[in-house]
């Protein structure tokens, strides 16, 4: 088998775990991640018989779904790389990455904490399979898993007792089965815009791809990273009273907010087509300062519910008019500081928000009170 290509077929063991039950462990070590494949390979054998003919291999740790579902698929392509190196015949083809002394063989299996609290736990399997099977053998798995793909009664023994969590289904799924389960998940929750940029990303990372949100964002994927529209030019757009478009406004920063956190778990950036992007904000640079006037002050536009939804650079202009430079937007609350540290260092001004309580608008969209001279 060895002398022919090897074709990874990467499925996982999906884990849904009772309410208020959570895993006491997010990795197996050796010992248990062994054991526990040697009951994955019988399950799976019983479902497709010819998956003997390949070699099995299962990493000893429990991800939430987006740490899986990353461009370029970094832990199964981990994975595959680990199983490949493993000589025929050990452990009757099927082998098992587990912790030794608390380290996992490779930083990419190690489960990040920050997505330990969901109740959809995921092992991820690979099944290498020699080039003349894998096609015949992935169509087997495409059918079997999804329809009958429950797993044995000792396995799921075997995880309850040794996670010491209750479980309420255990389930093999190929990776397109996840794939389509997460696009429905999304799609369930008003999100089917970011899971055609995100499956673009997946799937066919060389291939542009638009889309409009929920809220009519132009949004883009390309090179690997997605591309909103900028707000400004979105409420350029809205009809309506001042009231009317600044409650529209605040619902479409809160979708961004949405998209970011998510497109970060997901590990794909978010960029501003036409401005700047860094960790959890966006930032439109309208004008340069006019140096015949007052320098510039920061203002806040916030939401009941959101807090600071923008941030507006503006000078005093002719007549008292605000001299609007840029519009800044925290998508994570952590943002907000190093947004206005880097509007304040650009400007050369205090790191000062001056809170507005509300999002000030005119015909053209945000705007700000004439800044008091400094």
């Amino acid at each position: 088998m060895d002398a022919q290509p090897l074709i990874a077929l990467p499925a996982v063991l999906a884990l849904e775990c009772s309410p208020g039950s959570s895993p006491a462990a997010m990795t197996l070590d050796r010992d248990q991640a062994e054991a526990l494949a040697a009951l994955i390979a019988e399950d799976l054998h019983a479902l497709v018989p010819r998956i003997g003919e390949a070699r099995l291999a299962l990493a000893g740790a429990l991800f939430d779904p987006v740490e899986l579902l990353r461009p370029g698929f970094p832990v199964w392509a981990t994975l595959d790389d680990l199983a490949r190196r493993v000589p025929r015949g050990h452990l009757e083809n099927v082998v098992a990455f587990g912790s030794h002394d608390g380290r996992m063989p490779a930083p990419t299996l190690v489960p990040e904490p920050g997505h330990a609290g969901g109740a959809l736990r995921l092992l991820p399997l690979s099944v290498l399979a020699p080039e003349a099977l894998a096609g015949d053998l992935a169509q087997d798995m495409e059918v079997q898993l999804v329809g009958r793909g429950e797993a044995g009664a000792r396995t799921a023994d075997w995880l309850m007792r040794t996670l010491g969590v209750q479980l309420e289904h255990a389930r093999y799924l190929s990776r397109n089965d996840l794939l389509a389960l997460t696009c429905v998940q999304y799609e369930h929750v008003n999100l089917a815009p970011l899971w055609t940029m995100l499956e673009a990303a997946l799937l066919t990372p060389y291939q542009p791809e638009t889309a409009l949100s929920a809220r009519g964002l132009p949004l883009r994927y390309a090179e690997g990273a997605v591309h909103a529209g900028a707000p400004s030019a979105w409420l350029a757009r809205q009809p309506g009273e001042t009231a009317e478009r600044a409650h529209g406004f605040a619902g479409l920063v809160f979708e961004l907010r949405q998209y970011a956190a998510l497109l970060q778990a997901h590990h794909l950036p978010l960029n501003l087509d036409q401005g700047e992007a860094d960790a959890g904000w966006l930032l439109e640079t309208l004008a340069a300062p006019d140096p015949a006037l007052a320098p510039p002050a920061l203002f806040a536009h916030e939401a009941p519910g959101l807090g600071t939804v923008a941030i507006t650079a503006a000078q005093a202009g002719a007549d008292d008019h605000p001299y609007v430079l840029a519009h800044g937007y925290p998508l994570a609350p952590q943002a907000l500081g190093p947004l206005v540290a880097v509007l304040a260092a650009r400007y050369g001004i205090e790191p000062a928000l001056q809170a507005m309580g509300r999002v000030a608008l005119d015909d053209n969209g945000l705007t700000a009170p004439s800044p008091s001279p400094q």
